[in-house]
């Protein structure tokens, strides 16, 4: 049976489109997943995008639709619905998404950036749908990070508030893609775990590694995870560098902010095993107040939804804003 309403929630990414029906409760009711079609240029994707909307919009019948929630990758203008610069998404640069989506579904449409939709989803149906704030970083290709305070997604100045990924750990330390040395980013993220792995081969520190890559053609992150977990010293060793990366950048948002949960969602979380034990002892020499608080440090309750609901929660969020009870 339909709900008597629903938001609809995308999740674009440089690699997949997913895009949900969700009801007014948080419960996904029609998904579709999709790849996003970025060689294909802007008007594909965004074609991809607005036929799948209208084959859920179909699917869910008559129940009324109260708005659709988009979580972009990159630098937002949420006043104007602009995308002032998004690395994953060729030619969306300075383009005003928000206004040419509403003109094709002729539907009021919601934007966010795709780490703050992530940290919106744990507080609406997850990991923090009991605390008034919590601090996220989301583990991926690079490292994003969304900051709710007192229930609200906090923007800064202008919308580019929480590039947690960006927090220097090094002052001397590795090159990060964003110019700057020792971020975060460049220690605990996929690529980064690529990168050490990559070095590890090149001076034969691992055979384990070396055969893996052998036999696939091409090293990720992951299959490093499953080499750490069979026991491999050297991708032992990398995800402990991820957790004492993490801890020392968590350290310091725990002692400034005070919050009572972080989260660590994305598709790197899925190594929580591997890294958490060296990042939760960092986290413990390091941070007086994790030390004298009852601060919890957890993997995201939503994995990949995250994002997904947090997008379709926008919508919601604005009604209730608007007409509170």
């Amino acid at each position: 049976m339909n709900p008597v309403s629903y938001s609809i929630g995308v999740d674009l990414g440089g690699t997949n489109l997913r895009i949900a029906a969700v009801s007014p409760e948080g419960k996904i009711v029609e998904k579709i997943a999709l790849e996003t079609e970025v060689k294909e240029g802007r008007e594909r994707v965004l074609n991809d995008m607005c036929s799948a909307i209208g084959e859920l919009r179909r699917r869910m019948g008559g129940a009324p639709l109260s708005g659709i929630g988009i979580g972009v990758p990159g630098v937002i203008n949420l006043e104007t619905g602009m995308v002032f610069n998004s690395p994953n998404l060729p030619g969306w640069n300075d383009f005003p998404v928000r206004d040419e989506i509403e003109r094709r579904l002729e539907t009021r449409v919601f934007l966010e950036n795709d780490a703050n939709a992530a940290a919106l989803g744990e507080k609406w149906v997850g990991a923090g749908k009991n605390v008034r704030g919590l601090c996220m970083l989301t583990l991926g290709t690079g490292i994003g990070g969304g900051l709710i305070l007192d229930g609200r997604v906090w923007h800064g100045q202008v919308g580019m508030g929480a590039e947690l990924g960006h927090m220097t750990i090094d002052p001397n330390g590795q090159l990060c893609a964003c110019g700057n040395l020792g971020c975060i980013e460049a220690y605990a993220s996929a690529s980064a775990v690529l990168r050490m792995a990559l070095a590890a081969i090149r001076v034969g520190r691992s055979a384990a590694l070396m055969a893996a890559a052998d036999e696939v053609g091409e090293l990720t992150a992951e299959i490093v995870y499953i080499k750490a977990r069979e026991g491999d010293r050297v991708a032992r060793e990398i995800f402990e560098m991820v957790g004492r990366s993490l801890g020392v950048a968590l350290s310091s948002l725990i002692n400034i902010f005070n919050l009572p949960l972080y989260v660590l969602g994305g598709g790197m979380a899925r190594g929580w095993d591997a890294f958490a034990p060296s990042l939760l002892a960092e986290v413990e020499k390091r941070s007086v107040v994790y030390r004298a608080s009852s601060t919890r440090i957890e993997r995201s309750a939503l994995d990949t939804d995250a994002g997904l609901l947090g997008a379709a929660y926008l919508p919601v969020q604005a009604h209730s804003i608007a007409h509170p009870a």
